[in-house]
């Protein structure tokens, strides 16, 4: 059986291999992204017999809700068994308007390794399939209410982007295709630890997909640090990537800084922060730690966060700070399949 969703010249060849009209296509496709099925079965405008078929060669999800978890401010995280018995976690972000944000992920595990995070802390095992990664948002998107949509895209879950474009890019074009979701390029941000080639294939999509780098240090020794990724890149080589990228797709890049207490937000670097993006049209994103279990990092004060806040704006940078959902529901990236793993180990009833 073929995946659906890693597959749709498969679908189109094997409609016209059956006689099937063109249009057929179009319509799984409308079940599929707009219509929120859970099947072929409930495809009702489709033959009984065509419906059969696509059961029988196709299917539909190759992965499987393993436990759900929901906060009170309407945040939902979603633990997913894949067919290889690995698994990888997702996010629905909810506001007051009723519009929602996907939070997928595109591999399992991570090979950045940034010392803060719960992703990598098992290595990276492998890339997602484009229907992997596709999954994530259907599943999500099974979860609202009649009256919510899915209007933003964050591709900002496990794993680095980058390293996987050749199965993220169809990805995007589907969730941003008429006949797929329908979310417009400009609501979907891909976050990067910061590959420079990948940024410069990512500009020359032909899509205006909004870039974010997550830099979390103002100069090499502490990024090195934090981010071990950065010993072969060095963030020169970032920033004249993102340069690049702002001058191709006219969007402008914001930098993730995630304020880790005593670690990286001081004063002093705010300040070299700010002469680090000086004269770029940039937007710095302040993320407070979402603390992670076993690690040594806490959650920076409310006063510090405030003094490194007036430090960049006093510089003229545009600064926003992110709010924290799903605190309470391991949503910091892979904090619910590392949980998931251990109470599955044998070790884990001694």
């Amino acid at each position: 059986m073929f995946a659906l969703l890693d597959s749709p010249q498969q679908l189109r060849q094997w409609l016209a291999e059956r006689g099937e009209p063109a249009y057929r296509s179009a319509q799984v496709e409308r079940w599929v992204y707009r219509r929120r099925a859970g099947g072929f079965a409930g495809m009702s405008d489709l033959p009984a017999a065509l419906r059969a078929g696509l059961a029988e060669t196709f299917h539909l999800f190759t992965s499987r809700v393993a436990q759900r978890r929901a906060s009170a401010d309407g945040t939902e995280k979603l633990l997913l068994s894949l067919g290889d018995g690995q698994s990888l976690e997702c996010v629905l972000l909810r506001d007051e308007k009723r519009h929602c944000t996907a939070c997928v992920s595109t591999q399992v595990g991570c090979a950045m390794g940034c010392a803060f995070c719960a992703s990598g802390l098992g290595g990276v095992v492998r890339n997602l399939t484009t229907g992997e990664i596709l999954e994530q948002v259907l599943h999500l998107q099974r979860l609202l209410d009649p009256a919510e949509r899915i209007s933003h895209v964050v591709v900002m879950g496990m794993g680095e982007p980058l390293a996987n474009l050749p199965r993220l890019l169809p990805a995007l074009n589907e969730m941003s295709g008429r006949s797929g979701l329908g979310v417009s390029a400009r609501r979907i941000t891909v976050s990067t630890v910061g590959l420079p080639e990948g940024i410069r294939r990512l500009a020359r999509s032909g899509r205006q997909y909004h870039l974010a780098v997550s830099l979390h240090a103002p100069d090499d020794a502490l990024r090195s640090r934090l981010v071990p990724a950065n010993r072969r890149i060095g963030i020169k080589a970032i920033l004249a990537a993102t340069d690049e990228y702002f001058q191709v797709t006219g969007r402008r890049v914001t930098f993730e800084y995630v304020l880790l207490a005593g670690v990286n937000d001081g004063q002093a670097a705010a300040r070299r922060l700010a002469g680090l993006l000086a004269g770029r049209t940039t937007v710095v994103n302040l993320i407070p730690y979402n603390p992670v279990e076993g690690l040594p990092f806490a959650a920076p004060s409310e006063s510090a966060v405030g003094r490194f806040v007036e430090i960049l704006l006093r510089e003229g940078l545009n600064v926003r700070i992110r709010r924290r959902k799903g605190e309470r529901i391991d949503a910091a990236c892979g904090q619910l399949r590392r949980s998931a793993e251990r109470n599955l180990s044998p070790a884990a009833g001694l």
